[in-house]
């Protein structure tokens, strides 16, 4: 587990450390950079937006998904000076309308509603006037260093929303012992389902909004979300635009090792890449399996095929022109884990800005479990 998310931060420390090399020389040399169309650009800047996902506001939490109180503060303050933040459901409305998108729009989210968001974490976003959402496990509300109900009826007056995070925070993926698929599916639908009625009882109201626990999915669960009706988020990095997949939208995570501002502005300012399809359609990769030529469909308007940069496992991925975008060859095999591609290319309008793509994967343990 440790390893696998070593070989994430590998990948998005090397895509950080290029894409700054490019925007000084681009600063450095302004004549690079292409005459704009002020008012494609203005379209292009207006259609995407970033999700930012934490979890612990804490010092004293375990590191990987904790950011500390005066970490909070610094990227809230940067927010605050450079960017728009909105709730999701105001982002999520505009997107699906089709309607122009503040510029660089940020939405602040939490995952499994820990105590120390209200402690450590409101007071700050509270400061700012941010609206925010955390999703959250109703049968662990309560429990232990949990937010109690009361806690989120207080919160929800002052702003706050809540969304399922699942009923018990559950590996989606996992399977019993000879389960099938229909019983796998309606298991996990049930556990959807449960989770959304508490929150309706309890809080009045029924988004109909899942954050995958560990990020976890395949086509099979997108396809259930879809037909529950439900818009689904991941753990994948990249920014949501218009040919965003509303089963599987991309969160920047920004705890732990990914709480560094420095790098993190680039994630925050990034625009979604307008990618039309992927093929193969596949997440879940079995142990020392290699994923082979995955084939990527693009719209080339604001991006030049030859910046296109791909990674995996802090290794840069070779790029191969199609007639609809490009493709990639994966040669390394898959141990248990989350891990992911991630390609990212200039704004050819604004050089300072990056589109960003993300292809998550998940590879289970010899036992059929995914790990934590």
């Amino acid at each position: 587990m440790i390893s696998t998310r070593i070989q994430s931060t590998a990948s998005e420390s090397m895509i950080l450390s290029i894409i700054l090399s490019f925007i000084l020389f681009v600063c450095a040399f302004p004549a690079f950079s292409l005459s704009q169309n002020t008012q494609t650009n203005q379209t292009h800047q207006n259609r995407s937006f970033v999700i930012l996902q934490y979890h612990h506001v804490s010092k004293d939490t375990p590191r990987v998904t904790s950011i500390a109180p005066a970490e909070l503060e610094e990227h809230m303050s940067y927010l605050a000076e450079n960017n728009t933040v909105i709730s999701l459901q105001k982002a999520l409305d505009l997107l699906k309308k089709g309607e122009v998108i503040p510029n660089k729009a940020v939405v602040i989210t939490f995952d499994d509603g820990y105590k120390n968001i209200l402690e450590n974490g409101h007071p700050i976003l509270k400061k700012y006037g941010f609206p925010y959402t955390i999703f959250i496990n109703p049968s662990q509300i309560g429990t232990g260093s949990q937010l109690s109900w009361e806690d989120l009826e207080t919160m929800k007056s002052e702003g706050v929303t809540f969304a399922n995070h699942t009923l018990d925070h559950l590996h989606l993926l996992d399977r019993y012992a000879n389960e099938s698929d229909e019983q796998w599916l309606a298991r996990i639908k049930r556990n959807i389902e449960m989770a959304e009625q508490l929150l309706t009882e309890k809080l009045g109201y029924s988004l109909k909004w899942l954050a995958y626990p560990f990020g976890e999915f395949d086509t099979k669960v997108k396809a259930l979300l879809k037909d529950m009706g439900y818009i689904g988020f991941g753990q994948q990095s990249g920014a949501v635009g218009p040919y965003s997949d509303l089963q599987a939208l991309p969160r920047y995570p920004a705890a732990g090792r990914y709480a560094n501002l420095e790098t993190l502005k680039t994630k925050i300012n990034s625009l979604a890449m307008p990618v039309t399809d992927v093929r193969p359609q596949r997440y879940v990769m079995l142990i020392e399996e290699q994923l082979g030529t995955v084939e990527i469909d693009v719209k080339f308007d604001d991006i030049l095929l030859a910046r296109v940069a791909c990674y995996f496992r802090g290794e840069t991925l070779p790029i191969k022109e199609t007639k609809t975008g490009f493709s990639i060859n994966v040669k390394a095999k898959f141990y248990p884990g989350r891990t992911r591609i991630n390609c990212t290319a200039p704004s050819l309008r604004d050089p300072s800005r990056f589109y960003w793509y993300s292809l998550p994967y998940f590879t289970a343990q010899d036992n059929g479990t995914y790990l934590d």
